[in-house]
């Protein structure tokens, strides 16, 4: 987890708890993608620093589900949050 006040150029936030498979939720460069990484922060949120992963998520909308191709690589991401809060698959549709 990188939880730096560094400045970002570019953010994509995934949701996934409400959702069969995550869905892009927030994206932005610049300020607005400052203000994502913030708010993420806030709550408490897992950031991760990724450069290949969010080439690939910035080209989805807001709303479009990740697509079968980026399963592998955001399951790994998933897969250290889970590890980090001490969480199993499945128990985020429980909060």
């Amino acid at each position: 987890m990188s939880m730096h006040n560094r400045p970002y150029s570019e953010a994509v936030a995934l949701e996934y708890r409400n959702n069969k498979t995550p869905v892009i939720s927030a994206k932005g460069e610049g300020e607005l993608a400052r203000r994502i990484v913030q708010e993420a922060q806030k709550h408490d949120i897992y950031v991760a620093e990724d450069p290949r992963l969010l080439t690939m998520l910035s080209r989805l909308d807001i709303g479009q589900e990740i697509p079968p191709d980026m399963f592998t690589a955001v399951a790994v991401i998933l897969s250290w949050v889970y590890w980090l809060k001490g969480m199993r698959p499945g128990d985020e549709k429980a909060l």
